[in-house]
């Protein structure tokens, strides 16, 4: 559900609460890609004014989550079989570059720690948690990238994540996962070796195999 605000708040900092909230619902795919809503639904969920409702879509449909029509109705996008390739492809770039910056600085506290987060991956598969799924999944990969001390790529990367958010909850459903993504064990195994080359398939695998089922 949308975070309700309780008291008046200046609009600059409703705006970056509904964009955030927004945001963070679309990434981790809690909307369905073609969801409606409009400027006025979601200021009264946040309990805003349509000025910082409109700021907040503006800045999401800057960044491709979301389409506004004249007529004020806001969707999240269904995205071509063209555009899933594209983006598959821009993953497929920047996340093994991403992978391979981080090598050097993956040291045994960070493995665990991705260890421990495939777990809580696996726990949602096991719940069949669609969006705690995707959110676990993202944790996963921004955890190692933040290693990698490349914050515009980092930046490109999440904003690519937004855009297939709602798509990825779709491709959730198609797959119907019993068991967490077998790729994960390939980038830890090749992180512990400092096996560059390994870990840039791994990664590579791993961010275009589900995404490119969806086409056709």
């Amino acid at each position: 559900m949308l975070l309700h605000s309780r008291s008046p708040e200046p609009t600059g900092a409703a705006h970056e609460q509904v964009y955030r909230t927004l945001r963070s619902r679309i990434m981790h795919g809690e909307v369905m890609p073609g969801e409606a809503m409009t400027l006025r639904g979601i200021g009264k969920d946040f309990g805003v004014s349509m000025t910082p409702a409109r700021e907040a879509v503006r800045r999401l449909v800057a960044e491709g989550a979301l389409s506004l029509s004249s007529s004020g109705r806001v969707s999240t996008p269904v995205l071509s079989d063209d555009r899933i390739e594209e983006l598959a492809s821009i993953r497929a770039l920047l996340e093994p570059e991403l992978s391979s910056r981080a090598l050097p600085r993956a040291h045994n506290a960070l493995i665990e720690r991705l260890e421990t987060i495939d777990q809580s991956v696996a726990q949602m598969v096991a719940r069949k948690d669609a969006s705690g799924y995707i959110r676990t999944n993202l944790e996963f990969h921004r955890t190692l990238y933040l290693r990698a001390q490349a914050p515009a790529m980092l930046a490109l990367a999440e904003t690519v994540w937004l855009q297939l958010g709602p798509t990825m909850r779709a491709l959730y459903g198609r797959l119907k996962r019993t068991e967490p993504p077998y790729h994960h064990k390939l980038i830890i195994a090749a992180l512990k070796a400092g096996d560059e080359p390994g870990l840039r398939l791994a990664m590579r695998a791993d961010t275009t195999q589900g995404l490119r089922m969806l086409k056709g």
